[in-house]
């Protein structure tokens, strides 16, 4: 989510369904056949933010992206209710810290604030759960709207190749503007934006980042109801899926990292999952009708469940891979 998009034009190609991409609803994997271990999950079903899963990112920082809003661990902008995650961007002023604390402490002032116009959240497995390699499945109902930027992804939990790109990023999903109506110059579908992404980060430290995107149209998306929004992931291969069915595929060799001439480096290491609402930012401000529309708020993406397999022990050909319980990973 982070210092990418909105920097390069995107690289990922509209799919068709001439070109076997998804473009319909097929059931959700509710029960997954037994080559998957289910190792992690998080259905929502209580009353209240499992803490011992999930801490928050707060700060007012933008992401990289020029986002517009401050991330809070407030129960206003995230919540359970009735089996559900509630993650509700607000149109307020918000005050909080002007930077991540990584960052914080290389600045001048590490206790600086600012102030953004818009207020979120954006919570995280960090320190609590991450995983190499595995099934990763979230079931979400996306918001829409000018500006709006709801992500699903995972970062590295050790930096073990170095500063953002050089240890990578996975982009589970992400959507930005969703059934905003526009010319088809400015690059919206017929019928309001509805196109989702699935995108690798990898290369050198910023600015010599690159990334690896795919961009499909996904019509289903602005049904107003929930879909799964998931990737497989093993040794030098991702496989990304909408509602159980596959729509993209990234091997070896699409990717690198400045820091090893390992194939499988960086994603090779753990990873743990992010789920946020952003607003604003140069991906969402500089497509569909460009910049934010500030009516309609609050904005909710709500979040069924969150769920994390791995390869089970019968299954891996080569000890840890994961590769074997992923369709055309043997190609």
């Amino acid at each position: 989510m982070r210092k990418k998009l909105a920097r390069a034009a995107l690289a990922g190609v509209l799919c068709t369904a001439s070109a076997g991409c998804a473009t319909g609803t097929v059931a959700s994997s509710a029960s997954e056949p037994a080559k998957w271990t289910l190792v992690w999950a998080d259905e929502f079903d209580g009353d209240r933010i499992d803490r011992s899963k999930w801490d928050f990112d707060i700060d007012c920082w933008g992401g990289g992206n020029n986002e517009r809003q401050c991330y809070t661990d407030s129960a206003r902008n995230a919540s359970v209710e009735q089996g559900v995650l509630r993650i509700v961007a607000r149109r307020e002023d918000t005050r909080g810290p002007a930077f991540p604390p990584y960052l914080a402490a290389q600045q001048p002032d590490p206790r600086a604030t600012a102030v953004k116009p818009f207020s979120s959240a954006r919570m995280v497995t960090r320190g609590k759960a991450a995983w190499r390699y595995g099934k990763i499945e979230v079931r979400a109902k996306l918001p829409q709207g000018q500006g709006t930027w709801p992500a699903i992804w995972m970062l590295p939990e050790d930096n073990t190749y170095g500063g953002w790109a050089r240890s990578g990023e996975i982009d589970i999903l992400e959507a930005v503007n969703l059934g905003v109506e526009c010319p088809a110059e400015r690059g919206c579908e017929e019928g309001g934006e509805n196109t989702i992404l699935g995108t690798l980060h990898f290369g050198g430290g910023w600015p010599d980042n690159k990334f690896a995107s795919t961009e499909i149209a996904y019509p289903p998306v602005l049904d107003q109801g929930f879909h799964t929004f998931g990737v497989e992931w093993g040794a030098g291969i991702f496989v990304w899926t909408v509602d159980g069915v596959p729509y993209a595929t990234k091997r070896a060799g699409d990717w690198f990292t400045t820091a090893s001439a390992d194939p499988m480096a960086p994603f090779d290491q753990r990873f743990h999952l992010i789920l946020n609402l952003a607003i604003g930012g140069g991906l969402a401000e500089g497509r569909a009708q460009g910049g934010v529309d500030e009516s309609g708020y609050p904005k909710t993406m709500e979040v069924d469940w969150v769920r994390v397999w791995q390869c089970a022990p019968g299954n891996v050909r080569d000890e840890g891979s994961g590769t074997a319980c992923i369709a055309g990973s043997d190609e």
